[in-house]
């Protein structure tokens, strides 16, 4: 088919000789076509095909939008353009030849890897969470080991995101830990990095009373002791939990930086039994101090036995489980030397001890001087040298008549030796009508002669 330099096509104006002949015969026997109208035929027909295939043109292009609209609702495309129906972006990270957006496809995030205690650290406390986490990646064999070769054990998360420590580090020691850490497209980095916990000269240790074990009488208060100053005595207060099998509560009294002790309102219930639970690793007692150690002691309570001391009557009254036992006269300190008021607890027994008059500032010549001399039967009230004891011979026709002693309570042979052998640490001896004053609260258990309102504040 030709194509005319209209624009129509060639049979166009073929079709256009056969619609106006003109007879050969008319024309003087010749065929012959009016050059006029056939230039204006040839015209119109021009215009009229053009217009044809512009119609023409416009349909296919419809046609055309409609099939992509189809192709496109219904994936029709994807045979043939699979990269372009993919969901995910192929990241370039599979090749790691880019660091650099490119035009499509994005950058793979490096992995940030958090360790704590950070690499380098020092004085690092033993007892805080040894944590190594990573963002936009993943971890693998994760160790932490100590310097003497002592491997740490720790557990990844089932993500991979984070591993934790789960033993505890040791005082003043080194260690390395060591990881591998995978990005997005599992490109693996191994790392390493290292730090120390605290040193010797910043941990702090405790001692109790009584011991792990201890049976011990109704007015024992529970006592701990420092090796350094506690500055943060709350927190240490919070690390200490004491639970007594009575349900009794009771409160701490701060005697010093270094020395708390804990008792309830009343003496403990009898035959009951006290449990403590110190959990002090790693509590920060102040000042750089670390606590170095956990541990739970456990104390039983005996039945309650009581004795009442009078100056003035001069008696000795034991009760037990509040039923009077026994009775015996006594001897106490004299004017010069009263005994000491209150509630002293018994501390400690000797079947001899020894005494010694300088020991309370005694001399030679000294009207109240008694040289050296043995007691038997004798039971520790105070440090200070007061005593529960056999009287000395010189003293025993005073028992029951008047006060002579230095202080201590003096008994005869059967009175001292009952006590040796009945009563124990714990047990509460109450002296009434004595012109002394409360025993320092560093020379025993005064416990007892605070007012609870201000113990336990």
């Amino acid at each position: 088919m030709g194509v005319n330099p209209d624009g129509g096509h060639a049979d166009a104006f073929e079709q256009a000789d056969e619609t106006w002949p003109f007879d050969a015969e008319q024309n003087g026997g010749g065929r012959h076509v009016d050059t006029a109208r056939s230039d204006w035929a040839r015209s119109d027909w021009a215009r009229s095909d053009r217009a044809q295939t512009k119609r023409s043109r416009i349909r296919k292009v419809a046609w055309i939008a409609v099939v992509c609209l189809i192709a496109a609702l219904t994936g029709t495309f994807d045979a043939v353009a699979p990269r372009a129906a993919s969901a995910a972006i192929e990241s370039e990270g599979s090749s790691g030849e880019r660091s650099e957006a490119a035009a499509v496809l994005p950058v793979v995030k490096p992995a940030t890897v958090v360790a704590s205690p950070a690499s380098g650290a020092k004085q690092v406390n033993p007892a805080a969470p040894v944590t190594i986490s990573v963002k936009d990646g993943t971890l693998d064999r994760v160790s932490l080991t100590s310097a003497r070769g002592k491997s740490i054990d720790g557990a990844l998360t089932p993500d991979g995101l984070s591993w934790k420590a789960s033993t505890p580090l040791e005082f003043n020691s080194s260690y390395t830990f060591n990881y591998t850490v995978a990005d997005s497209v599992g490109r693996a980095t191994s790392k390493t990095g290292s730090f120390s916990t605290v040193s010797t000269q910043n941990e702090a240790d405790a001692a109790m009373y009584p011991l792990d074990g201890a049976k011990v009488g109704v007015a024992q208060p529970l006592q701990i002791t420092f090796s350094e100053p506690v500055l943060n005595k709350a927190a240490v207060e919070k690390a200490i939990k004491v639970t007594a099998s009575s349900g009794q509560v009771g409160a701490f009294h701060w005697f010093s930086d270094t020395m708390v002790r804990y008792r309830p309102e009343n003496f403990w219930a009898a035959n009951s039994t006290v449990t403590v639970d110190l959990k002090l690793f790693g509590v920060d007692f102040g000042n750089g101090q670390i606590g170095n150690f956990n541990k739970t002691n456990t104390f039983k309570i005996g039945d309650k036995k009581v004795a009442v001391a009078d100056a003035v009557a001069h008696t000795f009254t034991v009760s037990i489980n509040d039923q009077q036992v026994g009775q015996w006269p006594d001897t106490m300190g004299d004017t010069r030397f009263p005994s000491a008021r209150g509630y002293l607890v018994l501390m400690e027994k000797y079947r001899v001890e020894h005494m010694d008059a300088s020991t309370i500032g005694l001399k030679p010549g000294d009207p109240a001087y008694y040289g050296q001399l043995d007691v038997n039967y004798a039971t520790r009230l105070t440090p200070s040298g007061e005593f529960i004891h056999q009287a000395t011979d010189t003293a025993l026709p005073y028992i029951g008549v008047t006060n002579l002693s230095h202080g201590c309570i003096g008994l005869g042979p059967d009175g001292a030796k009952w006590v040796f052998d009945n009563m124990t640490t714990g047990d509460v001896v109450q002296v009434v009508n004595t012109e002394g004053d409360y025993a320092n609260f560093n020379d025993g258990f005064g416990d007892w002669n605070i007012p609870w309102a201000q113990y336990a504040n």
